[in-house]
């Protein structure tokens, strides 16, 4: 699976072990974050997630910033994507069963590596169950 990944300088090593984890599993990973943990605006590196998924040139993103909001509010002003704030691997497969989440947003300073890495295998491979989620996701964008 092809996934878009960015993160501010909050978020560089645990983007950093994210990419090893799902490389190591076969996925393709286009990186769109900073490599350093000088201070920028996530904006700039959330953006072009958004971007590729709502292109249909990645699957799926992941984006990571210290609380995980910011980023998350960031994507959710793209018209087609639907970025779920995750804090526990429950909450990240529900994001996906019940919302279809496409990107996840990860709060760096509130989540352990361990939590970060369950959150995203979830997040992956939790397919949308769509029935009675469907007619709420529709009603999701402004028209």
């Amino acid at each position: 699976m092809k996934i878009s990944i960015g993160n501010d300088h909050a978020g560089v090593d645990l983007k950093e072990a994210i990419i090893l984890h799902l490389e190591q599993r076969g996925h393709e990973l286009c990186n769109h974050g900073t490599n350093n943990e000088d201070s920028v605006d996530y904006a700039d590196f959330i953006h072009p997630v958004a971007q590729d998924v709502e292109d249909n040139n990645a699957s799926l993103g992941i984006i990571v910033c210290g609380s995980g909001n910011g980023a998350a509010m960031t994507a959710n002003k793209h018209q087609k994507i639907r970025a779920a704030l995750c804090w526990s691997p429950e909450i990240s497969k529900l994001s996906r069963q019940h919302n279809d989440a496409n990107i996840i947003s990860i709060p760096s300073r509130f989540v352990n590596l361990e939590q970060a890495l369950k959150m995203v295998d979830l997040f992956i491979s939790t397919p949308f169950e769509g029935g009675r989620h469907q007619n709420r996701i529709e009603k999701i964008p402004c028209r």
